[in-house]
C-alpha cells in the first residue's frame, strides 16, 4: 500500500511540475518569438500591460477561475495558455509512467531528459503554428543538451549489428550512444536539408527552411538515429495528410462560392486556384515534426518492431 501511494504522490508532483513548467512555457513561447527577455519584467495582460497579479498566475486555475479574461480589462485571455500547461503536466506525468518500471536512477535521469525535450518541443510546436518560427534560442541549446544527455542516458537507436560490432571494438557505453546521438542529429538534419533543397530546385519554392533542419538536429541528438527517421517519415505523412485536406477544404469553398456566381468550369478553376494557394501557403512543418517527436518517444519502437516483423 505504501509503495502504490509514493508512486501516487510522485506521479502528482511531476505532473504539478509540468504545470509549472507550462506556465513559464508559455511566456516563452509569447516572447521569443518577439525576440524579449524571457526573465523581465514580470508577466503582464497583452491588452492593457497590467502585471499579473501572484494570485491570477496559478496554472490552469486561474484562467478557469478568470473565465479567460482579465482581472483589469476583461480583455479575453486565449485557451492556448491553459491548453499549453495542461499539455506540459500531461506530458512530464505520461513520461514519468512510461519509465516507471526502470531502475530507480536511470529513470530519474531519463525523465529529467524527457521532461526537457518534451518542455523544448510543445514551445517549438507553438510558436512554429503562431509565427512560422522555429527559433534559434530553443533548437541549438536543445541540440547541445540532445548530445550532454546522451552521456548520462544511453540512447540506443544504432542499428543492433552496428552496436554490437561497437562492444566488440571495446567501445563504452557512453561513447556508443554519445556516436547514436551525434549520428541522428546529423541524419535528422541532412536529411531535412537534402529534402528541402531538392524540392526547391524543383519547384522553385522555398518547401522548408533551416529552422526545420535544426529541429530535427535536435530531435536526433535526443532519440538517436532510428527514433528519428521515425519521426521524419511519420511527420511527412502527417504534413501530406494536412497538406490535402487544407487543398480539399479550400476547393470545397471556391467551388461553393463560384456556384453561387453561376461561374462556368467552377471545378476546375476552383481545383487550380486550391493548388496554387497550397503552393504558396508556408506549412508549419515544424509542427508535425515535433508532435511525431513526441509520439516517436513512446511508440516509435513498437512502430519499428511492428514494421520489421513483415521481414522475418
Amino acid at each position: 500500500m505504501s509503495q502504490f501511494s509514493s508512486i501516487d504522490l510522485a506521479a502528482i508532483f511531476t505532473f504539478l511540475f509540468g504545470l509549472v513548467f507550462g506556465s513559464f512555457l508559455n511566456v516563452v513561447i509569447y516572447r521569443v518569438p518577439r525576440q524579449l527577455s524571457v526573465v523581465k519584467p514580470r508577466s503582464a495582460c497583452t491588452n492593457c500591460g497590467a502585471a499579473i497579479r501572484g494570485y491570477d498566475n496559478v496554472p490552469v486555475l486561474s484562467w478557469i477561475i478568470l473565465r479567460g479574461r482579465c482581472r483589469d480589462c476583461a480583455h479575453p485571455i486565449s485557451a492556448r495558455y491553459a491548453m499549453v500547461e495542461l499539455l506540459c503536466g500531461f506530458l512530464f506525468v505520461s513520461a514519468y509512467f512510461y519509465l516507471a518500471p526502470i531502475d530507480i536512477l536511470v529513470q530519474f535521469w531519463t525523465l529529467i531528459k524527457l521532461c526537457c525535450f518534451f518542455f523544448l518541443l510543445l514551445g517549438l510546436i507553438f510558436i512554429d503554428f503562431e509565427h512560422h518560427l522555429l527559433p534559434n534560442a530553443l533548437t541549438l541549446p536543445g541540440l547541445l543538451i540532445g548530445v550532454l544527455f546522451s552521456l548520462a542516458v544511453p540512447v540506443g537507436g544504432m542499428p543492433h549489428l552496428l552496436t554490437r560490432k561497437m562492444f566488440a571494438l571495446h567501445w563504452s557505453l557512453r561513447a556508443v550512444s554519445v556516436t547514436d546521438s551525434l549520428a541522428g542529429s546529423a541524419i535528422g538534419a541532412l536529411f531535412i536539408y537534402v529534402v528541402g533543397e531538392v524540392y526547391f530546385r524543383v519547384r522553385h519554392v522555398e518547401g522548408m527552411g533551416f529552422g526545420d533542419v535544426k529541429l530535427m538536429g535536435m530531435v536526433g541528438a535526443f532519440l538517436g538515429t532510428k527514433l528519428t527517421l521515425v519521426t521524419i517519415f511519420s511527420g511527412a505523412v502527417l504534413g501530406t495528410i494536412f497538406g490535402l485536406a487544407a487543398t480539399f477544404s479550400v476547393w470545397r469553398r471556391r467551388v461553393a462560392r463560384r456556384k453561387k456566381r453561376h461561374e462556368s468550369n467552377a471545378l476546375s478553376r476552383s481545383w487550380r486556384s486550391a493548388k496554387l494557394m497550397l503552393r504558396y501557403y508556408e506549412v508549419p512543418f515544424g509542427v508535425f515534426l515535433g508532435s511525431m517527436a513526441i509520439a516517436a518517444t513512446f511508440f516509435g519502437n513498437q512502430i519499428v518492431s511492428f514494421y520489421l516483423s513483415f521481414y522475418p
